[in-house]
């Protein structure tokens, strides 16, 4: 069990791995995948199975052959995928868990004992055992000749105190549950293993300090903490359940290395207690470090290492020969009393080693290995970790749009930067009225309403001379109809024209009395131009800015300190903005590190309570978090001055003569923009009004000129059919009827009755319509005529909105 280095001045000891048995992996998980998940899934994460497996039989074939440094890298690397099975694969004897892998291993230490166990922990302590058994190995095959050799002896003692340290606290409990186990895997075997790992590095760490020939008094610091490691392995070795469990030989090994330590650390604080003179207790600590090899002379059992004896034997020489020479000085010169042994206070201790922290490198949060396989329960402990994230930022950004609206509504409360900006000539509106300001001046402001109103006097000429027109066409055709009724008498059958066209007539009408209300209006928008036109004139000054009064300095001053006032004040509204500036920098930190922060491969790889991980992930808000407090805390105490530096601004440059006079501007500017509103309103109505009368007139003239037309027509028709009958020629027309024959002869009816018997043609062929009879061609629709949804085909007299257009 101990193996002595070839060329170290003391024999170390080195830590057997555990042994196992094979175990397939590859079927079970496998299977589970395809149960819970899908075969599809199974089939993408071959490799991953693949890997697994083979890294298993790898750890199981393990021989002398291999290197340390490649077995050390196989066991990380496995103790590193069994985390990220742990939490994606149950295997336990439950029926719905991967119930089929057993997992059996030797104690190191015993090899007729095993534990078989059917779940990772035991599995993860083993290979955490070996991890640091082979720290231990490597740490032992350094040649500790040279000074590089010990240091390297002493990081692998370290690196194997850290791999039982992390066996003790993550896996020595849960692999210890249960009657199946194993003594070399407890939280005591592990916490002993690492105590003895501390001193042998320790001792290392010696062996270089004499060898750079350090102080004594450094020496004996050094040496008794080795001391004190060994001894704690001692008292671990002599309690349940180590007391039973070891070899004698390795026992008296580590009680040796324990005395043979103090004894050293009492020779080396004897040589600095000589240096200074301090004899008596010189001889007190020589004799007590004589008096503990003496006693450890007489226990060692049969087996012990020659090299630890011959060790013992050249310290103890070394103390007689110091204790002789000290009790004759003493005797001869300093005549000091020899203080009793238990007396005297603890030899000083220091150590320069402590256990590696093996979190980071057995972090198995970047192992990509079964990373899409995603449990329901992991999930849900995700959504419960982002809510966490989405409060802080929740609640930092509110706490960030809070200080900045604070410090909004307190400048604007002082009129700053406004008054500042006033005194250096650059006045500003406020943000709501500079829009509106704006926004008159983007529309053409009021030097635009006269072209504005000549669209409005032109709109209606077009529309009055539609409506003239559309009278026209009707009274001429009318003029015609009369003409040929007084020539014709009663021979001219058809309907006078004022019995047709009275619905147009009285559309037309209609439409004239809107033009002549419509011109009032206009008239009304005209006088209101004319009539505000000065109030309004503010609106199209460029930059209004320049509308604005300004603010000047003192006439007269005491003690000429305007400037300075000024200058601190804007001193102080610098590191304002830079404070809001910092924040806005905070807030982009905060989204920042939310989008980066994901910790599913930790949450993925975690074997402790999920609660436990979130509050420590969740600490990584905390600086931000005190960041953004400090900020707000700063932007209080600096609003405070700058208050104070505004008080006296203020009544430095009379602010309140000044902010009357803005107030009364901007009140101005309020009511022009106002009455321009109204009359652009008006003029918009009247233009709206202006366009739909004149596509309703424009119909009502379409139907004029179709019915002037269509009567045009009959006209020439009926005329050639009169001239016929009167000359006698007798022709029919297709669309009259030969009359039948009636007792006494004669045409009946009308006077002149033509020759030949004919009647006067009747009225023209009547196409009745949906609401009333149709002169003309098919499809030409009268007057009265309706759609098929019974609307008439042009709109009423327009009544248009607002007060004006009525």
């Amino acid at each position: 069990m101990a193996a002595p280095s070839s060329s170290a001045t003391n024999i170390m000891l080195a830590i057997p791995e555990k042994k196992t048995v094979g175990v397939d992996l590859y079927r079970p998980l496998r299977n589970y995948i395809v149960f819970n998940y899908s075969e599809r899934e199974a089939q993408n994460l071959e490799d991953d199975l693949e890997t697994l497996k083979e890294m298993r039989n790898n750890i199981e074939r393990f021989s002398a052959a291999d290197s340390l440094s490649t077995r050390r890298d196989l066991l990380q690397n496995y103790i590193k995928a069994l985390t990220t099975i742990e939490s994606r694969f149950p295997i336990s004897p439950d029926k719905d868990h991967v119930n089929s892998v057993t997992f059996t291993w030797y104690d190191a230490f015993k090899n007729r004992n095993k534990a078989s166990q059917k779940n990772i922990h035991l599995e993860k302590a083993a290979i955490l055992f070996n991890l640091g058994a082979v720290h231990s190995q490597i740490g032992l095959a350094c040649d500790r000749s040279t000074v590089e050799g010990r240091r390297q002896a002493s990081h692998s003692f370290i690196a194997a105190a850290g791999a039982f340290a992390y066996l003790r606290d993550n896996a020595a409990t849960k692999a210890s549950i249960g009657n199946s186990t194993t003594v070399d895997v407890s939280m005591e075997c592990a916490g002993m293993l690492e105590r003895l790992m501390l001193a042998q590095a320790q001792e290392s760490v010696f062996e270089n300090t004499i060898a750079k020939g350090s102080t004594p008094g450094v020496c004996a610091k050094i040496s008794r903490q080795a001391g004190l490691y060994y001894e704690e392995a001692v008292a671990a070795l002599n309690v349940t359940p180590l007391n039973q469990h070891f070899d004698k030989t390795w026992i008296s090994h580590i009680q040796l290395k324990a005395t043979l330590f103090y004894a050293e650390a009492c020779y080396r604080y004897s040589l600095e207690l000589h240096e200074k003179e301090e004899i008596g207790e010189e001889i007190a600590r020589i004799n007590s470090g004589i008096t503990a090899l003496s006693e450890a002379k007489k226990s060692y059992p049969r087996g012990t290492s020659q090299q630890i004896l011959d060790s013992i034997n050249k310290l103890e020489t070394k103390l007689n020969f110091n204790l002789d020479r000290a009790m004759k000085e003493n005797d001869r010169v300093y005549l000091l009393r020899v203080p009793p042994v238990n007396s005297l206070p603890p030899l000083p201790a220091f150590s320069l080693v402590k256990s590696m922290n093996m979190n980071d490198l057995l972090d198995a949060s970047k192992v990509r290995m079964f990373a899409t396989l995603v449990p329901d329960n992991s999930a849900k402990a995700l959504s419960r970790y982002t809510e966490m994230v989405d409060d802080v930022i929740r609640t930092q950004a509110e706490k960030l749009q809070q200080g900045s609206e604070l410090a909004r509504v307190h400048l604007k409360e002082m009129s700053l930067p406004d008054s500042i900006l006033a005194l250096e000539g650059h006045s500003v509106l406020p943000p709501a009225l500079w829009e509106d300001v704006e926004a008159v001046q983007v529309s053409g402001g009021p030097a635009g309403l006269q072209g504005e109103l000549q669209q409005l006097h032109d709109l209606r000429r077009v529309n009055h001379e539609l409506v003239v027109q559309t009278e026209e066409l009707l009274e001429k055709e009318a003029t015609e109809d009369g003409q040929f009724r007084s020539q014709f008498g009663t021979r001219w059958t058809r309907p006078q024209s004022n019995t047709l066209t009275k619905n147009l007539q009285d559309r037309l009408n209609g439409f004239a009395a809107n033009l002549k209300q419509a011109a009032d209006s206009d008239g009304k928008i005209d006088r209101s131009v004319r009539g505000h036109m000065a109030l309004m004139a503010i609106l199209d000054t460029r930059p209004i800015e320049t509308a604005l009064p300004s603010l000047g300095r003192p006439i007269m001053s005491l003690d000429a300190n305007e400037d300075a006032v000024v200058g601190a004040l804007k001193q102080s509204l610098r590191q304002l903005e830079a404070l809001g500036a910092q924040r806005a920098g905070l807030e982009d930190m905060l989204k920042d590190m939310k989008t980066k922060d994901d910790i599913l491969p930790k949450l993925m790889t975690s074997t402790g309570s999920y609660e436990d991980l979130f509050r420590k992930e969740i600490t990584k808000y905390d600086n931000i978090c005190e960041e953004i407090s400090k900020n707000l805390q700063a932007q209080e105490q600096l609003l405070l001055h700058i208050q104070a530096q505004n008080n006296q601004f203020a009544s430095t440059f009379n602010i309140e003569d000044y902010t009357a006079s803005c107030e009364k501007c901007y009140k101005q500017i309020e009511g022009a923009i106002a009455k321009y509103r109204e009359i652009k309103e008006n003029i918009n109505e009247g233009l709206k009004f202006y366009v739909t009368l004149q596509e309703a007139i424009s119909n009502i003239k379409q139907q004029a000129s179709d019915f002037a037309m269509t009567r045009s027509m009959q006209c020439r028709e009926m005329v050639e059919d009169v001239q016929r009958q009167i000359s006698g020629l007798g022709v029919q027309p297709p669309y009259y009827q030969q009359p039948p024959s009636q007792p006494g002869g004669g045409g009946g009816g009308g006077d002149g009755g033509g020759g030949g018997g004919y009647l006067y043609p009747p009225q023209p062929t009547q196409q009745l319509g949906p609401s009333g009879p149709q002169y003309g061609p098919p499809g030409w629709e009268g007057p009265h005529s309706t759609t098929a949804q019974g609307q008439q085909p042009y709109p009423p007299p327009y009544q248009g909105g607002g007060g004006y257009y009525k």
